[in-house]
């Protein structure tokens, strides 16, 4: 076990971490769409309403308020149903609660004093968010990133008072700060995670420089759908780590190429309302691929916003009850052919996945998820650029630094695709 996991805390990571900000389950879409265009992940945990505001949380308080995270997928799949289409001002007043898909597991509340291999441990098994309390002030330390100081633990208390067997820690701060201060939090993501790593790699060598297929960072469980069906088929059967859904064409080999991805990451801060209405309405490589304005004319691709949602539609760019027409670029996509059938040389921009090979190092996976702000990267075999065979995210990431590399290499593979595509095979 690298010395790094059992020699830094998970408040070694807070540091520059902003206050935590509450979306509470009675707001609206709208707001919702404002807050995850703030956010810096494209997931945003939602909350129930605090019973007594004044009143100080414990852990147990905070984690039962917790309700589960809603992402920017989540949001375009809803406005895609046909009700939502239909009354664009009806469906931005929808309260979060009826979309949010309920899932307690999904965040806990740790002391900053937490090791980070605990916390690894948390995020392997399907933990996507760590609230770390924000009153503890690190004094008296003589290295910034170190939970050892006078060759002593520090001493883990949580809320309630109660500590580990660590042995205590002089300098640290009691836990009699106020209760203003005591409840404010900070939110630390599996992206905050990896971050933290890629700044210790020379720690963790010679993992870093290992192939994802020699240490088993490839997931071989993807979900995908093909570029022929309809792109509403990728919501059927959402995957909930990573939250995205592989557009592929189908070779005369029986192998499946990537063309593009119906993700929330891809879809983060996009406009969602034409999103939802392109996943609505068209198939999955014309969604990927989006239509470009010059051929948007054609009757098939243009489409209306209802007049009652036209006026002041924050969440469509203000926007009229005049025809609009759906563009690559109105959903953040900017790929050079609207064509099925080109070469992949020839999807260019945002809408390109982002892919490695199986032979790619972890560090350069690590890198290319954090350059690209994505939550995971699709692998392709060594010898084709095209050629879907797994997917690594965060999960794998974390589970790999934290064993013994394979002695053998994975046969990389894939699953079955979403719902209502099987019957292509």
């Amino acid at each position: 076990m690298a010395s790094v996991f059992l020699y830094h805390v998970v408040g070694d990571l807070t540091v520059g971490k902003p206050e935590m900000v509450e979306l509470c389950e009675t707001e609206t879409m709208e707001a919702a769409i404002r807050a995850i265009g703030e956010s810096t992940e494209c997931g945003i945990p939602v909350w129930k309403r605090k019973s007594n505001v004044g009143m100080v949380e414990n852990n147990e308080m905070l984690q039962q308020r917790f309700v589960g995270i809603l992402n920017s997928l989540d949001i375009v799949a809803f406005f895609a149903k046909s009700e939502c289409l239909e009354d664009h001002d009806k469906a931005l007043k929808t309260p979060v609660s009826d979309v949010v898909v309920p899932n307690n597991s999904l965040l806990k509340q740790v002391d900053p004093a937490t090791r980070l291999i605990d916390a690894l441990e948390m995020m392997k098994h399907g933990v996507k968010r760590l609230i770390v309390r924000k009153s503890v002030v690190w004094k008296g330390m003589s290295k910034r990133f170190s939970m050892i100081y006078s060759g002593k633990w520090l001493k883990n208390i949580d809320a309630s008072g109660s500590s580990n067997n660590l042995a205590a820690n002089p300098n640290r701060p009691s836990s009699s700060s106020t209760s203003s201060t005591r409840d404010k939090f900070c939110c630390l993501s599996r992206e905050d995670v990896i971050r933290f790593l890629i700044g210790c790699l020379g720690a963790l060598a010679p993992l870093p420089l290992s192939s994802i297929s020699s240490i088993g960072a490839i997931n071989p469980n993807y979900q995908f759908v093909e570029a022929s069906a309809a792109a509403i088929e990728a919501t059927k059967k959402l995957p909930d780590d990573p939250s995205a859904v592989a557009v592929v064409e189908q070779t005369q080999d029986d192998e499946y190429k990537i063309i593009g991805e119906i993700s929330a990451s891809k879809l983060w801060k996009c406009d969602y309302l034409s999103a939802a209405w392109a996943l609505a309405n068209l198939s999955a490589g014309q969604f990927v691929m989006g239509v470009e304005d010059n051929v948007s004319s054609r009757s098939e691709y243009n489409f209306s916003v209802h007049p009652t949602a036209g006026n002041n539609n924050q969440a469509n760019g203000g926007g009229s009850a005049r025809p609009k027409k759906f563009s690559s670029r109105s959903i953040g996509f900017n790929p050079a052919s609207p064509s099925l059938g080109v070469s992949r040389s020839m999807y260019r921009g945002r809408s390109a996945p982002l892919t490695c090979r199986v032979t790619s190092s972890l560090a350069a996976v690590m890198a290319q998820m954090l350059s690209h702000r994505a939550t995971h990267v699709w692998v392709t075999q060594d010898h084709s650029d095209d050629i879907v065979v797994g997917v690594v995210g965060y999960a794998d990431i974390m589970a790999a630094v934290t064993k013994q590399p394979a002695s053998t290499n994975p046969a990389p593979g894939r699953t079955t695709e979403v719902a209502g595509n099987d019957t292509h095979h």
